[in-house]
């Protein structure tokens, strides 16, 4: 669909960069506002707390009210509480924006989830998916070398970290605009198609519906208590801890190790997700080729685990701890087309979306997790090397239960 996926892409991309700016911020913030590793790790976690309260509701909302509005709404909301962290002075004022920041975009992503459903069979939905998530690595290709020149502007007294914030906050309030006349919920709705288009998607789409309520048709409750379901958020706890340990500590531990400039910092930063973005691409086209989801989410966790493990033991080698980062990277991305085709491979409709809700709101306290857990190790020993072993056993973690699927197996 050439007019919805280029738009999601887009705003993919703005969502992560104003969620994971914090990691490049960092950089100059903690020592200008006097914050610890444990501090800032809390901070920067407190997110995911904010974001859990909203998730399955939001979800709901994009699947039985609209995606334009309620997809717009969070735009809006998030752009404005993004922008002023540029404003913030105290831990306390920290704590509050970023937990704010996380309640006003719950519901963002699954909700595209959700919304892709509602244009994409299951053939073509991994693929669909891996193209809208290859913003993540996208995001901080170009989020990171953007941070970096930031960094280095003082404009009218404000320091670079606080003109980031402001700046990369500023588009979500655009495009949180633009949403509300730009996207159609349903193709049936969509104008810009031919009518014999929309027929045939929607026909396409009612079939594959039809074709799963057959098998089983699942009410909301039990597709929250269904035990795949259950397997895939305690899977994706362990991911998000991975995930977001990595992300948000990455700048900081690729400083510490090189001791380089703040823009020769962001720029290798960049490295490991350029790596990512090609392995998302490549097992997104394997999973769809073969239609097998579970091994190709799996086996990038392992890699992931296996290359944040060298990372912590080679950390006096900050050429070769920094190739393992791409390691890791490669599989902190290369694990999404596949993991998220898999709700949708048994559910549908409205279980679908309360099981995707669920899935990534409970999943996502790991991205609380795995940023405290870091900086409180670094601040307790002054060393990165506890916490990076915490992530890779994550990770590993992650695949135990992936591979404990039962309906996902070909």
């Amino acid at each position: 669909m050439r007019r919805i996926m280029p738009y999601v892409f887009i705003l993919y991309i703005i969502a992560f960069l104003d969620r994971v700016n914090i990691g490049y911020a960092a950089l100059e913030m903690t020592k200008d506002l006097g914050f610890t590793a444990e501090v800032y790790g809390f901070g920067a976690g407190i997110f995911f707390i904010g974001y859990v309260l909203l998730e399955i509701p939001g979800t709901l909302l994009v699947e039985n009210w609209s995606a334009r509005g309620w997809i717009a709404r969070i735009m809006i909301s998030w752009g404005i509480l993004a922008t002023l962290m540029g404003f913030i002075h105290t831990a306390t004022q920290f704590y509050w924006v970023r937990f704010l920041l996380g309640a006003a975009e719950a519901g963002f992503f699954p909700g595209i989830i959700v919304y892709l459903s509602h244009w994409f069979g299951y053939e073509d939905r991994a693929k669909a998916v891996a193209l809208f998530m290859a913003a993540i690595p996208i995001s901080n290709i170009i989020g990171s070398p953007l941070s970096g020149l930031l960094l280095g502007i003082n404009w009218f007294g404000l320091a670079g970290w606080r003109w980031l914030f402001i700046l990369e906050g500023a588009p979500a309030i655009i495009f949180g605009i633009a949403t509300i006349f730009y996207l159609t919920d349903w193709p049936h709705q969509a104008k810009w198609l031919l009518a014999g288009e929309r027929e045939w998607i929607t026909a396409e789409l009612d079939q594959e519906k039809q074709r799963k309520n057959a098998e089983h048709s699942y009410r909301i409750w039990e597709a929250l208590k269904h035990r795949e379901v259950i397997m895939l958020t305690l899977a994706y706890f362990f991911i998000v801890t991975s995930l977001y340990g990595f992300n948000f500590w990455l700048p900081t531990i690729i400083k510490k190790l090189s001791g380089l400039p703040n823009l020769l910092v962001t720029l290798i930063a960049a490295l490991p997700y350029c790596i990512g973005l090609i392995a998302m691409l490549l097992i997104g086209w394997s999973s769809d080729r073969t239609g097998e989801r579970r091994w190709h989410t799996a086996l990038p966790m392992i890699v992931t685990s296996l290359g944040l493990l060298l990372s912590a033991v080679t950390q006096n080698n900050a050429a070769v701890a920094i190739a393992m980062f791409c390691l890791a990277a490669a599989g902190l991305s290369g694990y999404l087309p596949g993991f998220w085709a898999l709700p949708t491979s048994f559910l549908t409709g409205s279980a679908a979306a309360a099981a995707i809700g669920l899935i990534n709101s409970v999943g996502n306290i790991g991205g609380f997790v795995g940023p405290y857990v870091v900086g409180y190790v670094r601040t307790a020993t002054n060393s990165f090397f506890g916490g990076v072993l915490y992530l890779s056993l994550s990770a590993l973690v992650a695949a135990g239960f992936i591979l404990a699927l039962r309906q996902a197996k070909q």
